[in-house]
């Protein structure tokens, strides 16, 4: 396998992560998404934003779109999960078409990401993608520890990438195109 075809399987593991995930958020009783809680950000709601913000804002540099910090910046958070649900089930398939698209020799190549009063800087976009992969797992993994004080038990969310893991979950990666 190479790095490309990994970076690929792991879009591929957001959209079902995600999807996994949001159905939990889907089904909380009303009150409970934005509820405060004890986390880095204080509810399911404000983590799940943060998420689709930061997945925009690295978007935006790895295709070169030209919007910069402006595409955190002027994120309009989602008051309803099944909006964002949907806003984030969109993303996560432009991500898996960007990666699609990707060659070998394109995970070498830097694009300019807009650090506000840091600097524009450089990075590599095989390093960006693995980044984001990174800091959306992590924020999962908060929302996943808050579900645990709701309604709703949190979904198993580890169970993609191997063998082993398809009979598990055949349905919903048929589902979902995968």
């Amino acid at each position: 396998m190479t790095l490309l075809d990994h970076l690929r399987r792991m879009a591929r593991n957001n959209l079902w992560s995600n999807d996994r995930l949001y159905r939990a958020v889907l089904a909380l009783q009303p009150g409970e998404f934005a509820a405060e809680r004890t986390s880095f950000f204080p509810s399911i709601k404000e983590t799940l934003n943060h998420i689709l913000a930061v997945d925009l804002l690295y978007l935006d540099f790895l295709t070169d779109g030209g919007r910069g910090a402006a595409a955190y910046d002027d994120y309009v958070p989602f008051d309803d999960a099944a909006t964002l649900a949907e806003a984030q089930a969109n993303f996560d398939r432009r991500l898996i078409a960007f990666c699609d698209y990707l060659s070998e020799a394109d995970l070498d190549r830097r694009v300019i990401t807009d650090r506000r009063e840091d600097g524009m800087i450089p990075e590599r976009i095989g390093d960006i993608l693995a980044h984001l992969f990174l800091h959306d797992i992590h924020h999962r993994g908060q929302v996943h520890a808050m579900l645990s004080g709701t309604s709703v038990p949190p979904p198993q969310l580890d169970e993609f990438l191997l063998d082993y893991d398809l009979m598990l979950r055949k349905d919903e990666i048929e589902q979902l195109g995968l």
